[in-house]
Parts: C-alpha cells; structure tokens; sequence
C-alpha cells in the first residue's frame, strides 16, 4: 500500500470512468435534441425515480433544497404554521422551514442511530402543528412506527427529507413511501449524484404533484399564465440525463457501500478500536444505504480530525453545531442544554471516507491512521 497516497473523503473519478461513455453521449443526446429545460429527459427520470421508490409520481427540481420548499407549500404551510424537526441535520431542513414563514419546532434525536427520537415529537405536537419533517441520516430510515402512529393521531402529514437516503428502507418499504411527500437530493456527493444541483419530490398524490409541478416553473399554467405565486426550481435536461445513465447502478453502488460498512467494522474491531470508535448501529428493520459511515469518538474527537488530514486522509463533522445553535435560528430562544442528545452527537460524531469503490488497503490506512493516533495518546498519558 503506498502510504503517500491519501484517501479522499468521496471519490467519485471510479463511477465516472466506468460510465463515461455513457455519460457523454446522454449529454451528447440532450444537446443534439436542443430540449434542455424540462422535457423528455426529465418527465422519464421522474417516473424512473418515483417506480424507483415505489411512488406515483416525481416532480424533478433544482436542489434537494427546493425539494423541501415544494414539499411544503404543496401542504400550505407558512406564517403561523409549526413544523417538528431533529436539530441535528444539515441546514436545508430548517432552512426551507423557515423560509416559507413557519416555525420550527426541535425534537431531540435518538443518540444511537442520530434520528430523530418519535417520543420527542409526540411531545413537541400542539394546535399550531403543520407537518412533521423527518430526516434519514447518513442513510439510515428514522424509526417510522411510531411516528406513523402519531401522525395518524393527529391528523399530520409526514415530509420525509430524504436527501442522504435514496434506497434506503423500513419495513421492506423505500423512501419515497413512508410518509406524504419525500424530498431527494442528487448533490455530486450522495449515492445517487449527478454533476451539478438536482432534486426530486415525490409523492402517490396527483393534486400535489401537479401543484409542484407548476410552483417550480413560478406557478405558470398555461405559459405566461401564473396560477399561483411560485419560482425557479427547474431541473435542466442534463442533469436529468446524466442522472438517467446512473440509476440503474444505485443498487449496486449501494451494496458497495454496505460492503465497505462491513469491512470498517471489521477493521475497527481488529484493531481493538470498538472503545474509541463507535461503530454506526444497523437498526434491524432498516436497510442502511451508508451515504456516510459515520463513527462517535469516544475521545479527543477534533484532535483526530486534524491527525488524520495530516496523514491526507478525508473526514469530516456531519454536524458540528447543532441548528439550535446556528446563529440565525437564535430568535427562537434555545440555549446550550435544550437538546442533550444533539449536542454530544455534534461534539463526537466523525465520517471515515465512504464511496462504493473504496477499497480494503484504502480501508486499513484509514483503521490504522486511527489505531496510531489512540496508541500515542495512551503513551502520553502514561
């Protein structure tokens, strides 16, 4: 193994080298047709996508971002309107919350597999409850059940922001499927990326769909006529090309990444790291899609960090702080200590490189750039 070498945290030149052919005469394909806004190439991958998951319908968008934006002005959310999410995610989730003037309202997540906890949301639910937004961390489904069961109870829709998890499932059931409308991303970096910004809501209703399907064009019907008052959230024709000549891969790009999940168990245990590294728990209902292999350090987390960048080896925090914390969200008042579980998870969490062509010696450097940072920390304090 040639330890001069680093280990990015995402590689993706592997996927493009196999696909290239492919991939160029799809853009080659897009360019010769003249059609790239709309078109064939994205009502095709809409439908793909939503038989994909399982679903009826898919609305191609700019971002996974303006996913969550159609998602909830299709439920009519806005100015006095709550919605219940985990503090512990990226900022797009509370970003389109508030942006389309509602509230939002935390519940704290689960600190084994970083989800968001259903007995914080049956907490957090009052007259002013809109929606609950649940997020797929890293590629592992929330606990569903019993967020089903309070959804039902009080008459809430479920948003299921799905950004990290593609494929990923619950009860032999996909995202996509597990609540009223779900929200993907096709950032470069997820399972399945393109080349740019992409996104896609999908949804089994007709009324929805169509609605969102006009918000992202500035809520026009028929052109030049603006039924409603929307904005440009269009996926181009190429990127939904692009995204066409990848899919039939994602399952088994997904198997890699589960594959490679194994294998950084496996290391972690032959090293003697299991007390330092906490392995990312595989909940028994779930089908986890590994968008991330995500460790808890039991230790100096940040010092690791920065060890490791030394040795060239890609890592990062998925999330260092907390969205209660940001900055722009203090005008709702939380303090340090409101969400316990979030806050250790943001002081502790670390992602190892993950990408489904990684290989074993790739694997090991990284195990044992870990096991020789640990093993000099031991003989310092001694």
């Amino acid at each position: 193994m040639n330890q001069t070498l680093g280990v990015p945290l995402c590689d993706l030149s592997g996927q493009y080298r196999e696909l290239e052919p492919e991939l160029l005469d799809a853009v080659g394909r897009v360019l010769r047709s003249g059609q790239v806004i709309l078109g064939p190439e994205v009502a095709n991958l809409e439908q793909e996508v939503a038989q994909y998951c399982g679903a009826a319908y898919g609305v191609g968008c700019s971002s996974g971002t303006d996913a969550l934006s159609l998602a909830l002005h299709a439920l009519g959310i806005g100015a006095g309107d709550e919605v219940i999410l985990p503090p512990f995610t990226f900022f797009a989730t509370v970003g389109a919350v508030c942006r389309a003037g509602a509230k939002p309202v935390f519940a704290d997540i689960d600190p084994v597999t970083y989800n968001i906890d259903p007995v914080q949301i049956e907490n957090k639910i009052t007259s002013n409850t809109r929606a609950i937004m649940v997020v797929h961390l890293y590629g592992q489904c929330a606990d569903m059940e019993p967020i089903w069961q309070s959804a039902e109870r009080h008459g809430l829709p479920i948003i299921e922001d799905a950004a990290q998890a593609i494929g990923a499932e619950y009860q032999n059931k996909r995202t996509g499927t597990l609540g009223s409308i779900a929200c993907f991303s096709f950032y470069p970096s997820k399972n399945l990326g393109t080349y740019g910004d992409a996104g896609m809501v999908v949804t089994n209703d007709p009324d929805w769909a169509k609605y969102m399907a006009c918000l992202r064009v500035h809520g026009m019907e028929p052109k030049y006529h603006h039924k409603h008052l929307g904005w440009n959230a269009r996926i181009d024709a190429l990127q939904a090309a692009l995204l066409r000549v990848k899919l039939p891969h994602l399952d088994r790009w997904i198997e890699g990444r589960q594959q490679a999940a194994q294998r950084y168990d496996a290391l972690i245990e032959e090293h003697h790291l299991g007390h330092f590294l906490q392995r990312p728990t595989v909940m028994p209902q779930c089908r986890h899609v590994f968008n991330q292999y995500v460790v808890r350090v039991n230790g100096d987390r940040d010092t690791l960090v920065k060890h490791l960048q030394s040795e060239r080896i890609g890592c990062d925090i998925y999330y260092p702080i907390p969205l209660h914390l940001q900055p722009c969200m203090a005008y709702l008042g939380h303090r340090q200590g409101d969400f316990p579980a979030s806050e250790a998870a943001s002081r502790c969490v670390m992602a190892l490189p993950m990408f489904p062509e990684i290989t074993i010696d790739q694997q090991a450097r990284v195990v044992q750039s870990c096991a020789a940072f640990l093993r000099k920390r031991v003989r310092m304090a001694a």
